[in-house]
């Protein structure tokens, strides 16, 4: 599988981006899916995480009811709709996908597929 993360830019805080995660191959549908952020100096923080049909979510009490993770298997790709955005928001945003790991438990190491990641910039 591999992993194509789009949709960062240039927003001013209080803005929306939606971040978009295409994978190839025909076994979207088996693996849970999520992402994981890093800031400038800062460790890699996870953000957010969904179930293999996207009934489950999780999310860091940092972007908890403001970020929102959603998944369409037919089309073989993820989303994070991002809303009322803050300066701490900004880092390079990856999307991880793994057939084993649990999405209540979003762990680094345990992931199978790695995107490039895309850079989201919250200007205050």
């Amino acid at each position: 599988v591999q992993l194509q993360a789009s949709g960062g830019g240039l927003v001013q805080a209080g803005g929306s981006l939606r971040l978009s995660c295409a994978a190839s191959g025909q076994t979207f549908y088996r693996y849970y899916m999520g992402w994981f952020r890093q800031a400038p100096g800062k460790e890699r923080e996870f953000v957010a995480s969904i179930s293999l049909s996207g009934s489950g979510r999780y999310y860091a009490d940092s972007v908890k009811g403001r970020f929102t993770i959603s998944r369409v298997n037919a089309e073989n790709t993820m989303y994070l709709q991002m809303n009322s955005l803050k300066s701490e928001d900004t880092a390079i945003y990856y999307c991880t996908a793994s057939s084993t790991t649990q999405p209540s438990n979003w762990d680094p190491t345990g992931m199978d597929y790695w995107g490039r990641g895309t850079q989201v910039t919250v200007s205050s």
